[in-house]
């Protein structure tokens, strides 16, 4: 029989791992904020903006103190940090720009067979024009492209050819994101944003291992499919080989992990984590962005907490059960509930339509002055000055969709 990892083990586990088991105190900016994106894995970057954009939330659950001109610092002025893509776009650690040179290769054939049926032809011919440009005046957006050219009106994916262009130089590594204004992208050589101590390619093999093994880390534990999505640097059967070769040498242990309904699944372990007892997380509540990377395997998320999780802002309106961003809770190691709350910055408040407990969880008085506790910090991080709740804003349990 396999060693069973229990369900309230698992989930200590898997938030240590996130850094969602600490009080969310202590220095945010410089190197300590620096370590935490190590601790995390990265940082995912979306442009929703409802109470702050998600990479800033997602470093703001775990240090309070941590306020947005400490991480621009980091990618913009030490370059310790750099923009690229995981499963989505991110926020990485610069160390691993080498290791993302296999990436550029493998984008640059998946996305030649794929972009030339999503985007309108012509955006090959401006690989050198913009090449050119860039190195002879500097960084450029998308706004300062494509005078002329012709957009269509079928949504992104009609991006003109400039645009395209920038994109794909970018997801290739031909171009960095050298900073961002608002919210766009400007892009610069590579050559001028990631430092050149970071640049040499990394052998793949040690690559693949790297990506592998640190998955595995971050996740506590994790099926090969798991391991392969974590970072999306590897395929599935690659992860399978690692795992296997790894299992034999004795690195890595075969365990059961135990689901909340009591179910179980075959799960990958360190060998030296299989006895280790994470701590007992804070009872402190806390508000967490939909992107968060605990919540980032919504599957993962609900064999783990029972807590079905889905975005719904591209669902009608008509259609949505919770809201447009719903943000997830969490209180000790459990995820409690999930709030509807948006900040209007011109009047100063921070407005809370809806609170939807979870199944079997009470707004104890409590639980009550966490949540409202935990609101307060909220408005300040979101430059609110006050809490407005909407009438008749704490709900009822709601069953989740048919699935």
């Amino acid at each position: 029989m396999l060693p069973l990892i229990p369900n309230p083990r698992a989930r200590r586990l898997f938030l240590d791992r996130h850094a969602l088991s600490e009080p969310p105190v202590g220095p945010a900016s410089g190197q300590a904020l620096h370590d935490l994106i190590e601790r995390i894995g990265f940082v995912q970057v979306d442009s929703i903006n409802t109470v702050a954009r998600a990479h800033e939330m997602i470093l703001w659950s775990r240090r309070q103190s941590f306020r947005a001109p400490a991480l621009k610092r980091l990618l913009e002025r030490d370059r310790s940090l750099w923009e690229h893509w995981t499963h989505d776009a991110s926020i990485l650690p610069v160390r691993l720009h080498g290791i993302w040179q296999h990436r550029f290769r493998r984008d640059a054939v998946r996305l030649e067979a794929n972009w030339r049926s999503w985007f309108r032809e012509g955006y090959e011919a401006q690989f050198d024009r913009i090449l050119d440009r860039i190195a002879r005046e500097g960084p450029v957006g998308t706004a300062d492209v494509g005078e002329g050219e012709v957009r269509g009106k079928g949504g992104w994916w009609d991006w003109h050819p400039s645009k395209t262009a920038l994109e794909w130089l970018w997801r290739t590594g031909r171009l960095a994101i050298t900073r961002r204004e608002g919210f766009a992208k400007i892009y610069d050589l590579t050559e001028r944003v990631i430092p050149e101590v970071h640049r040499a390619p990394v052998p793949e093999a040690e690559a693949t291992d790297w990506a592998c093994r640190s998955a595995l880390r971050h996740l506590g534990f994790g099926t090969s499919g798991e391991i392969a999505a974590y970072w999306k640097a590897v395929g599935p059967e690659v992860a399978k080989d690692w795992c296997r070769e790894s299992l034999a040498r004795g690195e890595l242990a075969e365990a059961e992990v135990e689901g909340t309904q009591g179910q179980r699944r075959k799960v990958f372990i360190f060998a030296e984590s299989l006895n280790e007892d994470p701590p007992e997380p804070t009872p402190r509540l806390r508000i967490l962005s939909p992107f968060d990377p605990a919540l980032r395997d919504r599957n993962r998320a609900e064999f783990l907490f029972d807590f079905y999780y889905r975005i719904e802002v591209f669902v009608p309106e008509a259609k949505r059960v919770w809201g447009y961003y719903v943000f997830p809770v969490l209180e000790g190691d459990r995820l409690v509930g999930r709030i509807d709350v948006k900040a209007f910055r011109d009047v100063g408040a921070l407005r809370v339509r809806a609170f939807w407990p979870e199944a079997g969880v009470k707004l104890t008085k409590s639980r009550h002055a966490k949540l409202a506790a935990e609101l307060d910090r909220l408005a300040r991080f979101a430059r609110c000055d006050r809490v407005e709740f909407s009438v008749g804003w704490q709900r009822e349990p709601l069953a989740p969709p048919d699935r």
